[in-house]
């Protein structure tokens, strides 16, 4: 997809929604029947018809899909499958946080970009430019690198300090953005994480940053616009938890439906002011 698509969508839907598929077999609802595999493609078809209203993308997990071997990995291609003939619309996000150099990292992106086609991938940069190139060779296709996340434990590296006084993930930053361009590279930016989002739009005033941990994980929606977004908005939020277990009873999908709306009409208002 197109940066000037994606843009388009935010604007005409009035909203910047990711809604994130995690769908744990431990945690869905006992009235959807079948095999672990097949529960989970019922449970992302419901999910996703009853938020496709209200949000611009869709992130699956692939943790939850490759722990159920095979028959999870069809379950994650008939997802993306369902997603692209009902809502082709929908930026779809590879939550695979892929890092490694050469022919494999070649065909991490040959996986993702043309056989199971997805817009686009989450990718680990601690290898250096050699572990993203071969995603960005793809056109309308998006790296999407992880820089400051939400995890405790982020401290252990992304925010140590050099000499200069400059944290690691500005660095990261700083130099990745050399590597491609706002049309084909977004940043992982934590929701906890809201503050640094000022000194991260220096850095990267036009890309994109995909930002998670709204709900669930206590971050703010209003703080992530206030420090975050442009005039392109520049953000795509993304709620899992919040949204798609917001209810573990039959009425599960209207529960997300409602829980989806109401970030949609906050959000709408957020973008009165890009």
């Amino acid at each position: 997809m197109k940066r000037t698509d994606l843009v388009e969508n935010i604007f005409r839907k009035g909203s910047f929604l990711c809604v994130g598929l995690d769908p744990d077999v431990k945690k869905l609802p006992e009235t959807i029947e079948g095999s672990p595999a097949q529960r989970v493609l019922s449970f992302n078809k419901a999910i996703i018809d009853a938020t496709a209203a209200y949000c611009i993308a869709y992130k699956p997990n692939l943790a939850f899909f490759e722990s159920l071997g095979a028959e999870g990995i069809a379950a994650l291609e008939e997802t993306v499958k369902y997603i692209r003939e009902k809502y082709p619309d929908q930026f779809i996000i590879a939550d695979a946080k892929r890092g490694d150099i050469g022919n494999t990292a070649q065909l991490y992106a040959r996986t993702f970009f043309e056989t199971m086609d997805f817009d686009a991938v989450t990718l680990a940069p601690y290898m250096g430019e050699d572990s993203v190139m071969p995603f960005l060779a793809y056109n309308d296709k998006w790296s999407i690198i992880l820089a400051l996340t939400s995890n405790p434990s982020a401290k252990d590296f992304e925010t140590t300090i050099d000499t200069n006084g400059t944290p690691l993930y500005e660095r990261v930053i700083r130099l990745s953005s050399k590597w491609g361009s706002p049309v084909n590279t977004m940043y992982v930016v934590g929701a906890t994480q809201a503050e640094s989002l000022r000194d991260i739009r220096k850095v990267v005033p036009r890309h994109f940053l995909l930002v998670p941990g709204v709900g669930a994980q206590g971050g703010s929606l209003e703080d992530v616009a206030r420090h975050g977004m442009i005039d392109e908005c520049g953000l795509i939020v993304n709620s899992s938890r919040g949204i798609i277990y917001a209810s573990s009873g039959p009425d599960f999908a209207e529960a997300a439906a409602k829980a989806a709306a109401a970030l949609a009409t906050q959000m709408k208002e957020l973008l009165k002011l890009a």
